[in-house]
């Protein structure tokens, strides 16, 4: 059975755009250097043309990547998610009871987990217990720094898909 990827319908287009942009811009723009970097001659002193075809295999391995995660993608419209629980796509309001501080999180995939913009992935030690959790409920985490509590304070969509 194939796994499924799950994603927003943001982060699907995110992912969709830098495929066409690696296919369609940057794949062509390291061939064109590797061609250059070969007409200056003597190949294994020629740091150009090796710095371009380590650039040439990221950019294939990314597409590969892409093409993988997109064709295994579950796409999940975020504002229309059940907000009983704690699910992909939920926006959860968390009371850390050791600061007292109040955090928010929107639970997303891998590829869309920014903590700077809000987001974390589902499949991080945090996303991993806060999924199913109700308001009210606490969730216990062990992260690097040690383990850390918080209450479930606030369940909501999220604004945007």
């Amino acid at each position: 059975m194939v796994e499924r990827v799950p994603m927003s319908k943001t982060g699907h287009l995110k992912l969709k755009e830098e495929l066409n942009t690696l296919e369609r811009v940057e794949r062509h723009v390291v061939v064109k250097a590797i061609e250059i970097a070969r007409a200056h001659g003597d190949l294994k002193e020629n740091a150009e043309y090796h710095a371009a075809k380590e650039r040439q295999g990221m950019i294939e391995a990314r597409i590969r990547d892409l093409k993988d995660k997109l064709g295994r993608a579950e796409v999940i419209d975020c504002v229309m998610v059940d907000c009983s629980r704690a699910v992909f796509g939920t926006v959860v309001e968390l009371l850390d009871m050791d600061t007292d501080e109040e955090v928010s999180y929107q639970l997303l995939g891998a590829e869309e987990a920014d903590v700077k913009k809000g987001s974390i992935s589902v499949f991080s030690p945090l996303g991993k217990s806060i999924l199913g959790k109700e308001v009210g409920d606490d969730v216990v985490t062990n992260t690097p720094g040690g383990t850390r509590e918080f209450e479930v304070i606030a369940i909501t969509p999220s604004n945007f898909n």
